[in-house]
């Protein structure tokens, strides 16, 4: 027989548990829970004692906010690694850090070593991001963000949202972006194409270096002036509108007064003609603008053919409606005159795409085409679930695979360089604590940003992950650790 020593120290722990409970409970003798268990009732008595305590514990009152909670060993490496992730995650500024550890720590730090700190980090980040394969990059993105009247030429991934360009510049011309392009190519940058605005020095520079790339237009620049426009317009009918009424109740005072009203009469007759003109023109170029943002310029649209015929209409019309009282309106149609064919190169590789996905699954064109089409519509309207089992039923098996490979197509197709406004608004956290931006502090910021993981993002592919891991697809160590630093972990 086993003896009962060798039973009760192979007992897991959940069965040390669930007896220290039995006995707890007092609905089970003893000698009938350690006769169960081939144990001795001192064992049994133990478990008891154990889990008693373990209930005393856990309704004991709040021990306090002064309980220590654990040690943390502090060296002027952890406080320099203290002061990096002061500047780069909390966005502090050099005097806050001082102050922090001066209130907090009790150690006094002078602006010159918090500089000099993180002008040794930057050094390596600078290695870092220079060390960077960029040969994976197939879309990139390029914008010209400003700090004051400083312009910082800017570049990013469409894919991985990794930063590949962040540098500041005297001068946004052609030698300034083709310099910086040279160097990124010696990284390995050959993109099949790039999106950028109408900025000239960017263009220029891209065609200098680049001559095999093509620069796509990026439609949000335009369809927000377009949208500006449209603002501005309907601003102004509704102000006619104003001054009209107004001078209706004029009008109607000197009535009362036995006034002549032959001069507010006239006035008002002038009044009256300007505001249907208005009111006319911001309701056509309301008209125009809806038809380019949700038949033109639409991700999931007609042929490149057919958007180059509606894109024209709108330019005419525009063009038409110019009698020289609106500057906005003609610096609108002269911008889509000059950019219509960089504005709608996303529309031709889209439809290759989907020339290829045709001749891939051995579907017609126009099948798959309605497909793409029907991505217009709201998922929760009935319009899209009808247009659904209609595809379905004509497709059969094949549906679901070109349902996936079609919205694939989409969301790899990018139309604007939004992403890189994304990545103003993330640099203006930092941005507005300096009155100076040098190149190296944009390399630590440029660092930190491309191996900092997403914490929440709308893409799930990317929460959780750096930009530096979905460009490369590879896991890599903390952005402290890549910089030399320890992290602390409690013990």
């Amino acid at each position: 027989m086993i003896s009962t020593p060798a039973i009760a120290a192979t007992l897991p722990p959940k069965i040390r548990k669930d007896i220290g409970i039995q006995a707890l409970s007092r609905s089970i003798p003893i000698a009938r829970i350690a006769r169960e268990n081939q144990t001795s009732r001192k064992f049994v008595y133990e478990q008891k004692a154990i889990a008693a305590q373990a209930l005393d514990e856990s309704f004991l009152g709040d021990k306090g906010d002064d309980e220590v909670l654990f040690y943390l060993p502090i060296t002027k490496t952890w406080l320099f690694q203290l002061i990096l992730a002061l500047v780069l995650i909390c966005h502090s500024s050099y005097r806050g850090v001082v102050e922090l550890l001066r209130d907090l720590f009790d150690w006094s730090i002078s602006l010159g070593t918090v500089r000099n700190r993180l002008e040794v980090a930057a050094a390596k980040a600078e290695e870092i991001n220079q060390s960077q394969d960029l040969s994976t990059i197939k879309q990139g993105l390029h914008d010209e963000i400003f700090q004051g009247s400083l312009p910082v030429l800017a570049g990013v991934d469409a894919s991985s949202t990794y930063c590949y360009l962040l540098k500041a510049a005297e001068h946004r011309d052609e030698d300034t972006w083709g310099w910086y392009l040279l160097e990124l190519q010696s990284q390995g940058f050959d993109p099949d194409f790039t999106i950028a605005d109408a900025a000239k020095g960017l263009r220029a520079g891209q065609k200098a270096v680049m001559p095999s790339t093509p620069c796509n237009g990026d439609v949000f620049h335009i369809l927000h002036q377009f949208e500006e426009l449209v603002l501005s317009l309907t601003r102004k009918a509704n102000g006619a509108t104003t001054s009209r009424m107004k001078l209706e109740e004029d009008i109607a005072k000197a009535h009362l007064a036995q006034e002549s009203t032959r001069s507010l009469t006239s006035k008002w007759v002038h009044l009256k003609r300007r505001e249907q003109r208005l009111l006319g023109l911001a309701k056509d170029v309301k008209i125009l603008f809806q038809w380019m943002a949700h038949d033109v310029l639409e991700l999931a649209g007609p042929l490149l053919s057919v958007r180059q015929e509606l894109f024209d209409f709108i330019k005419i019309e525009l063009k038409q409606r110019d009698d020289g009282e609106f500057p906005m309106l003609r610096k609108l149609w002269k911008a889509l005159h000059n950019q219509r064919d960089q504005l709608l190169a996303f529309s031709g590789v889209l439809d290759q795409k989907l020339a290829e996905i045709a001749e891939r699954l051995e579907v017609s064109l126009a099948k798959v085409r309605d497909v793409c089409l029907l991505h217009r519509k709201q998922p929760t309207s009935n319009a899209y679930w009808e247009k659904w089992n209609q595809l379905y039923r004509g497709l059969s098996g094949k549906f679901h695979l070109l349902m996936e490979a079609v919205t694939e197509a989409l969301k790899q197709t990018p139309r604007a360089s939004s992403l890189v406004e994304n990545l103003n608004s993330r640099l203006r956290n930092y941005f507005f604590l300096r009155r100076t931006l040098g190149n190296s502090y944009l390399g630590l910021l440029q660092y930190f940003l491309n191996h900092r993981c997403f914490m929440r993002s709308e893409v799930p592919e990317r929460e959780g992950k750096s930009p530096k891991e979905l460009l490369t697809g590879e896991p890599h160590p903390h952005w402290l650790e890549l910089l030399g630093f320890k992290r602390f972990q409690r013990a």
